[in-house]
């Protein structure tokens, strides 16, 4: 590596550590048990994320093959590998915002936000979204999860032998195992949701 290289690379650095800081500053108030939900619901997301990347994207052997129309209804033009790229990524994104209702910036809009920099966060404009993914999340992988101990699809159809979350073989056990913590997601969400609503409600009064 060269010294121009170095040197350019070094200023990078405290900038994004101050970013990384500003993200997780804590809010005066918060409890801790809410800030730790709110801080492990990212790792919910992150092993079927990684699972998923490694199996579809990196092609690594650790999925039984799907055959030919995995893509389902991708659109021609949306690779496989690029889908499973940008809906994990998505997925970390959604999820990151748990961290946001414990944060400075679930509090007050950071300067990066035009027109509303600086300005206070409406506090239905964050407990509705969280209350309503709460709900969808915890009903869709409680759902995942009772449908797959009885053997069913998230469609409610009979899990095919074949499928890559069947429990029949190693593949199928490491995807079951990396899906797993998304059951969890739902309920931290609700719970540090909760205590966002209860600490700026208190605030007001």
């Amino acid at each position: 590596m060269t010294d121009f290289a170095v040197a350019s690379r070094a200023p990078r650095l405290p900038r994004l550590r101050a970013a990384w800081a500003g993200a997780h500053a804590p809010v005066a108030g918060v409890p801790r048990w809410a800030r730790t939900a709110a801080l492990i619901v990212p790792f919910t997301v992150l092993p079927s994320s990684l699972w998923r990347i490694s199996a579809v994207t990196l092609h690594l052997p650790i999925m039984r093959d799907v055959g030919p129309d995995a893509s389902g209804d991708l659109p021609s033009w949306m690779p496989l590998e690029l889908y499973v790229v940008l809906l994990s990524v998505v997925s970390e994104l959604l999820a990151f915002t748990a961290v946001g209702l414990v944060s400075t910036w679930g509090e007050v809009f950071p300067r990066w936000v035009p027109f509303l920099r600086g300005r206070r966060v409406p506090r239905l404009l964050a407990v509705v979204p969280g209350a309503l993914g709460a709900i969808v999340l915890t009903a869709l992988w409680t759902w995942a999860a009772v449908a797959l101990v009885i053997g069913r699809n998230l469609a409610g159809r009979p899990l095919a032998a074949d499928a890559p979350l069947s429990p029949d073989t190693w593949q199928g056990a490491l995807a079951i195992v990396a899906y797993a913590p998304l059951v969890a997601w739902g309920p931290l969400l609700a719970a540090v949701t909760f205590a966002y609503y209860r600490r700026r409600t208190r605030a007001t009064l």
